[in-house]
């Protein structure tokens, strides 16, 4: 179990540590592009969700090459029990806020049909954003799953 693929200090961890930064930031790019975003409570926890999945991904991804470069284990119970809290926190965070701006979404396009009235509305930006988050939410929970595996099998 200790051989897991995506476990930190690895190759594998470095790639899903990448993905959650690269699309936290597009997400981040996307929305804040869109005017008027601020308007609205969904997408600015969202951004808020994103910047912390960001910023503790660059932080891990930095540790994972620290670790590939200098050959070094980050498989102790400390650093474990610390990536499980923070992955997890962030994963249920993000998840969150992608649900509650996918909700807003839906709502604008479907139900309300705020798109088709207001054409100023850039309802585009909001969907490429949203759908930014989930893709960097399933690379967080990829990762989320791997630390708690590798925890238990200390």
């Amino acid at each position: 179990m200790t051989e897991m693929a995506g476990r930190p200090g690895t190759s594998g961890g470095l790639v899903l540590r990448a993905g959650q930064f690269i699309f936290a930031a597009a997400c981040i790019c996307a929305m804040s592009s869109a005017p008027g975003f601020t308007n609205y409570t969904a997408f600015c926890y969202l951004i808020a969700s994103m910047g912390l999945q960001a910023l503790w991904s660059l932080g891990l991804a930095c540790l994972d090459c620290y670790a590939l470069i200098l050959k070094r284990d980050l498989q102790q119970a400390f650093f474990m029990s610390l990536f499980v809290v923070g992955d997890w926190v962030t994963a249920i965070l993000s998840f969150a806020a992608a649900c509650s701006a996918g909700g807003v979404v839906v709502f604008f396009e479907r139900d309300a049909y705020f798109c088709r009235r207001d054409p100023q509305l850039p309802c585009g930006r909001f969907e490429v954003a949203t759908a930014f988050a989930f893709l960097s939410c399933a690379c967080s929970a990829a990762s989320a799953v791997v630390v708690v595996w590798l925890l238990a099998s200390l």
